[in-house]
């Protein structure tokens, strides 16, 4: 047979082959440097993010200096600060660590229990109004959470949530004063409605041809295949809770009874701030949100992809 493979010279004087060649290797050079400079951006963006928090752990370090300046590195370093979180606050730390959790307890658990309940008949039932009920819903997002600061205030007193009875049973209602006004999410309402959309409906249909109820399909399709995004609304309810501060200086009459992030505020006195402090404090909260999110990473981010896909 003859030989119809063309000579390697013929190749390389083809003026087409040398051609192509070089546009591939400018395309290549091109998403090179866009490469690079998106990384460069990235990075600028990360860094601008990120020092803030690099900012107050360096402050927290450093037993004197301006705190008000840019740095690096500390100049000295020292953990009375640390300590004095412990000690210099009115109410012991343990207690608001203890408060925080609590509230961050009922409050995760109120808030994706009422937005898993609430978003499965807005996703898969018909009636009449659905998504007019949804829209609405949905447009209360854009008013800001204190324009509900002095209703809520209100309501909670008319609830008699801060009536003064007995040691338990006021600690009791002070929590769920702090909880019970955010346990209605819309953007849990949104996330969830999502997910469930994303379900396939032949699911629900063989269920519902099996004789299951509603609630039976919630609980046992509905509920397991939305597991990731209900995860990463958790996730993002415990960050809200474990950082509240507004709402729980309003509310709470008893300071024994306030939050670790609004409880750090008794670092500063009448006419001194000890703000380096305060600062060794914010880290100290930091660390629990950052284990949380270590630890829900995967679910977090597996979540959000499934509710926006859905």
């Amino acid at each position: 047979m003859p030989d119809t493979t063309l000579p390697q010279t013929a190749l390389v004087s083809d003026p087409h082959a040398q051609l192509a060649a070089q546009l591939k290797v400018q395309r290549q050079r091109r998403e090179r440097l866009r490469n690079a400079a998106a990384y460069a951006v990235l990075i600028l963006i990360a860094l601008i993010m990120l020092y803030p928090f690099y900012w107050t752990l360096v402050t927290s370090l450093e037993p004197t200096g301006n705190i008000y300046e840019a740095k690096i590195l500390p100049k000295a370093l020292s953990l009375r600060n640390y300590a004095e979180v412990f000690s210099g606050t009115t109410v012991p730390f343990w207690r608001l660590f203890l408060n925080s959790v609590i509230i961050c307890i009922l409050g995760v658990t109120f808030t994706t229990t009422l937005a898993t309940l609430a978003a499965y008949p807005l996703a898969r039932m018909r009636f009449p109004g659905r998504d007019l009920v949804f829209y609405s819903i949905l447009i209360l997002m854009v008013l800001p959470n204190e324009a509900g600061l002095i209703v809520n205030y209100i309501t909670t007193i008319k609830l008699g949530l801060l009536a003064q009875t007995s040691p338990l049973a006021d600690a009791a209602r002070q929590y769920l004063a702090v909880v019970l006004p955010g346990a209605a999410s819309i953007v849990g309402l949104f996330l969830l409605r999502q997910a469930y959309l994303g379900i396939p409906q032949e699911l629900i249909e063989a269920a519902r041809i099996d004789g299951a109820r509603e609630l039976t399909i919630w609980r046992r399709i509905m509920l397991p295949l939305a597991t990731p995004t209900i995860a990463a609304f958790a996730i993002l309810e415990f960050v809200a809770y474990w950082n509240s501060f507004l709402w729980a200086r309003v509310m709470l009459p008893d300071k024994n009874m306030l939050p670790l992030s609004a409880g750090l505020l008794e670092l500063s006195g009448t006419f001194s701030t000890n703000s380096r402090a305060v600062m060794a404090g914010a880290v100290i909260t930091i660390i629990p949100i950052l284990i949380v999110f270590l630890m829900g990473q995967k679910y977090f981010m597996k979540g959000l992809e499934g509710a926006v896909k859905g």
